[in-house]
């Protein structure tokens, strides 16, 4: 995707996310997040748009120097939210996408951080809107990019505990574009953006797989074809704290 198709999506969910947990109501519960309430998730939300506005505009260079904002009163959590999320597009889009900042990754950019912050919004409009008693699905592109994000950042940070996968998985798109086979290797996985055969395949809309993969939807809302103990091992394998 391009870097304005990620500002676009930013600004649309980002817009979104607030007006669901408003029509949800601070105190609902937030079941694809257990233990959250509305509100919680509000201030999750608004803090990691400050965490990683203030990293690129300050262009800091390590996590710790980012001061942690006070948590508001339930009554201002909206309004600190919608302040913070215009706040967080204006920098993002003002930043040149080349410029070097700390992040948790290999990518060592502003770049990263636009792509990192339209899917980090998306999957939580997902959990707001469930929150607010709606389905509305994750946009398919949006969704597929995610799922290659996940794949390129995430499933390297094994969670503690967790078997090894034992076998081959490959992943499938069926609504857009999207493709990919990860392998077990002695150092956590290989991705390769391709069609081939695994032990097991993961089928279904961009948007299913996204949210299986984030563990938000059971892997029964995909098609499993093969191995389904090694896809079931692959999914739970990934820390998600």
């Amino acid at each position: 995707m391009l870097r304005t198709e990620y500002l676009s999506a930013l600004v649309r969910d980002g817009v979104v996310f607030g007006d669901a947990c408003e029509a949800a109501g601070l105190d609902t519960a937030v079941s694809p997040c257990p233990g959250w309430t509305v509100a919680d998730l509000v201030w999750h939300l608004t803090e990691v748009h400050q965490f990683w506005r203030t990293m690129v505009a300050e262009r800091l260079t390590h996590w710790d120097q980012c001061p942690r904002p006070a948590r508001p009163a339930d009554g201002e959590l909206l309004a600190a939210y919608r302040t913070g999320f215009a706040a967080t597009v204006e920098v993002l889009t003002a930043a040149d996408p080349a410029t070097e900042t700390w992040t948790w990754s290999s990518d060592k950019t502003a770049g990263f951080v636009v792509r990192r912050m339209a899917q980090e919004t998306a999957v939580h409009r997902w959990d707001a809107e469930q929150a607010a008693g709606r389905d509305a699905a994750i946009d398919a592109a949006l969704a597929s990019d995610g799922i290659d994000e996940f794949l390129s950042h995430f499933i390297q940070n094994r969670a503690e505990g967790t078997a090894p996968v034992g076998g081959s998985v490959h992943l499938h798109c069926t609504d857009v574009a999207g493709e990919w086979t990860v392998r077990e290797v002695e150092s956590g996985f290989d991705v390769a953006r391709e069609h081939s055969k695994g032990d097991c395949a993961l089928r279904g809309a961009a948007n299913d797989l996204l949210l299986a993969l984030w563990r938000r939807r059971p892997l029964s809302t995909v098609d499993v074809v093969g191995d389904t103990q090694v896809a079931a091992r692959f999914v739970a394998s990934t820390d998600l704290d």
